[in-house]
């Protein structure tokens, strides 16, 4: 899939905001010590701190956890999010290492059938690197086997079309303002459920 840059230039894609707040010590912190882990390596940084988010932040709803946080530095601090609030972590904790990061989005199915909803994950490009390759962090179960490779994709969720599913291709500098809102204005997951959207 050809991804395309919603904004020129890529220092939009390393700008803190009030969700990928990469300023916060606790991000700062946990960026240190990834990065002495990958031996200042950036692409090994990459591949550290997709792991860490992949595997020690649970998505809330394979924990059961009705917390809902959105904020980078609320992520790493709780430990729990779902797929959009471990995107925000994963782009703060590139960015603090100067790797541009995008986020992305996906329509998915229900698992039930019953409508679609939009799944969250992240795109980065490593210096040096003309190109884009898109990672998610989401967590892996099973049926669920996300994985960081930069020859070729390998995601939570393959899309498929006849069930009227998308990739969205837009490399979002900044989360999506409806995702945004349904995040913030939540006060447990299962009113997020109702309240994310479901298309962009």
């Amino acid at each position: 899939m050809e991804l395309i840059q919603e904004h020129p230039g890529l220092a939009r894609y390393l700008a803190a905001d009030e969700a990928i707040d990469h300023g916060h010590p606790l991000v700062q912190e946990t960026a240190d010590a990834l990065w002495a882990a990958a031996d200042g390596d950036a692409e090994a940084y990459a591949r550290v701190a997709f792991a860490f988010v992949r595997d020690t932040v649970p998505h809330s709803a394979d924990s059961g956890d009705l917390r809902v946080v959105w904020r980078a530095s609320d992520v790493l601090a709780a430990r729990t999010g779902i797929c959009h609030a471990k995107s925000h972590a994963l782009a703060a904790l590139l960015r603090a290492r100067g790797i541009p990061t995008a986020l992305c989005y996906q329509r998915l199915a229900e698992d039930d059938g019953t409508g679609h909803l939009l799944h969250g994950l992240i795109a980065l490009r490593l210096p040096g690197s003309a190109r884009w390759s898109r990672q998610d962090p989401r967590g892996n179960k099973p049926g669920v086997d996300a994985q960081f490779r930069l020859d070729r994709e390998q995601l939570a969720f393959p899309v498929r079309p006849e069930l009227g599913e998308v990739d969205h291709p837009v490399l979002y500098a900044a989360p999506h303002p409806g995702v945004l809102t349904a995040l913030r204005g939540s006060a447990d997951r299962p009113e997020l459920w109702r309240t994310l959207p479901t298309a962009l």
